[in-house]
C-alpha cells in the first residue's frame, strides 16, 4: 500500500510517498510560502532529479492539488492514478489527553483535534487545515492522525503533573504532555532491535536534539516522563527556546522593559536558546561548534549550557527509572554531531559510560558508539518521523 504522509504548517506543507511494504520513499517534497507571495513546490521523485515550481497558493487545498498533479503527473509522477494512494497519515501536534494513540480520522476526531487548538494555537488549526484539503481531493481515502503527543499519554500522574492547585489541571487540562512523540518511540523501538533485546524489557532515554530538542525516558516500552510540557517551550536549552526557567522572569521582564506577556513569550520562544546565549550569534549548532573549536567565548558558553542541560535531564530520568540500559542520541544535532555527544557524555562517568570515538565520528546509520565494556550503552539513531507515521497509518486501515 501507498501511503502520503502530510506534515502540514501554518504556511507550509512537507510530504512523502511510502510504500507501506518495501517502507521505500517513492517521491517526497515541501510546499512553501503558502498564501505569501512567492510560494513554490520542491518535489523529488525516486530515482529522477530534484524539480522545483514557482506557482501560487492560496491556500493548502491549491497546495495539495499540487502535490497530487506532481505524483499523477505522465512524465515524472510515480502513480498512475489517485487510487494507487490506500491512506493518508497526518502530523497532529497536539492531541491533549483525548489521544493516546494514532486514530482514523472522523468528523468526531476533527472536532476533538478542534478542541485541542488552544494547546498548541499555531500548529493544530494548520493541521485542521491540511486535512480538510485532502477530504476535499480525495473524498474516498482513508486518512489517519498520528499525534506528537500521544507517546507520551503513558506518563504517569507524578510526571505530568505541575505544581500549581489542582483546579487548573481539572478546569483547562494544564500538565505537561510531551512533544516529538513519534520521533521518540520509533527511535526507542529502533533502539530495541540494535541492542537485540525485548522493547519491554529495556530501560532506555531518548535524546532528540535539533533545533527544537527533548528528552524522554522509556521504560519496559512506555513513555514515563519527557521534557517538554504543555507546550514545547519547557525543557532543554533549544536552538531559540530558553528551555526551563523560574516563570517570574517573565514579570520580572515585563516590569524592566516595559513589555507585556505577549512580548516576553516571543523572546523565550524565538531569541533565547543557544541563540541568545551566543549573543545572537548563531542558533546552528555547526555554526557554534566551529566557534566553540575556535574558542569563541559565546559559543563555548551556548554549547556548554546545552550539554549540562541534557545532562542533567538524563541523570534525573536515570534516578527516575532506577537505572538506564541505553542513552539514543537522534535528530540533527544527536544524529550528526559526535562533537556534541561526545561533550555530553563526559557527564556519565557514573553510568560507566566509555565512547568508542572512531564509531562517535559516524553519522547517517543507526549504531552503537560506546565501547563493548561500556555499563550503559550509547546509540546513534536516525529518526524517521514519516516512516513511523507511514506504519501507525498502514497499521490502522488495513485492521
Amino acid at each position: 500500500m501507498n501511503i502520503l504522509v502530510i506534515n502540514c504548517g501554518s504556511s507550509s506543507l512537507k510530504f512523502q510517498l511510502i510504500n507501506s511494504e518495501t517502507e521505500e520513499v517513492i517521491a517526497k517534497g515541501l510546499c512553501e510560502r503558502i498564501a505569501i507571495e512567492g510560494s513554490r513546490m520542491v518535489y523529488t521523485p525516486k530515482g529522477g532529479e530534484k524539480q522545483i515550481t514557482v506557482a501560487p497558493m492560496p491556500d493548502h487545498t491549491a497546495a495539495i492539488q499540487m502535490v497530487l498533479s506532481a505524483l499523477t503527473d505522465e512524465k515524472t509522477g510515480v502513480v498512475k492514478e489517485l487510487g494507487e494512494i490506500g491512506a493518508v497519515g497526518h502530523r497532529i501536534v497536539h492531541g491533549g489527553e483525548k489521544f493516546a494513540s494514532s486514530t482514523v480520522i472522523t468528523e468526531e476526531v476533527l472536532k476533538a483535534i478542534e478542541e485541542c487548538n488552544d494547546l498548541a494555537p499555531l500548529h493544530n488549526p494548520a493541521n485542521l487545515i491540511g486535512i480538510r484539503a485532502c477530504q476535499q481531493l480525495m473524498k474516498n481515502t482513508p486518512m489517519v492522525a498520528v499525534f506528537d503527543t500521544a507517546f507520551h499519554q503513558t506518563m504517569p500522574e507524578e510526571a505530568f503533573l505541575y505544581g500549581l492547585p489542582y483546579r487548573y489541571y481539572e478546569d483547562y487540562k494544564i500538565r505537561r504532555y510531551g512533544f516529538h512523540g513519534t520521533s521518540h518511540s520509533y527511535v526507542s523501538k529502533k533502539a530495541a532491535e540494535l541492542l537485540g533485546q525485548d522493547y519491554e524489557s529495556l530501560k532506555l532515554i531518548v535524546c532528540h536534539l535539533g533545533n527544537g530538542a527533548s528528552v524522554s525516558a522509556v521504560k519496559n516500552g512506555r513513555c514515563v516522563d519527557t521534557s517538554m510540557g504543555l507546550t514545547p517551550l519547557e525543557g532543554l536549552i533549544m536552538g531559540t527556546r530558553s528551555g526551563d526557567l523560574d516563570p517570574a522572569i517573565v514579570e520580572f521582564i515585563c516590569n524592566k522593559e516595559n513589555k507585556d506577556v505577549h512580548e516576553v513569550l516571543n523572546i523565550l520562544n524565538k531569541e533565547s536558546g543557544i541563540y541568545g546565549l551566543s549573543e545572537d550569534y548563531s542558533s546552528d549548532f555547526r555554526d557554534l561548534e566551529e566557534g566553540y573549536v575556535e574558542n569563541k567565548e559565546n559559543c563555548i558558553r551556548a554549547v556548554d549550557a546545552f550539554c549540562y542541560r541534557v545532562a542533567k535531564y538524563v541523570g534525573a530520568y536515570a534516578a527516575a527509572m532506577n537505572g538506564v540500559d541505553a542513552i539514543c542520541f537522534t535528530a540533527g544535532v544527536g544524529e550528526n554531531s559526535g562533537f556534541v555527544r561526545s561533550l555530553i557524555c563526559k557527564y556519565f562517568g557514573y553510568l560507566g559510560v566509555a565512547l568508542n570515538e572512531a564509531e562517535n565520528e559516524k553519522r547517517g546509520e543507526a549504531l552503537i558508539v560506546s565501547t563493548k565494556d561500556s555499563r550503559t550503552k550509547v546509540l546513534v539513531i536516525p529518526t524517521n518521523e514519516e516512516l513511523a507515521i507511514a506504519r501507525e497509518t498502514a497499521a490502522l486501515v488495513q485492521k
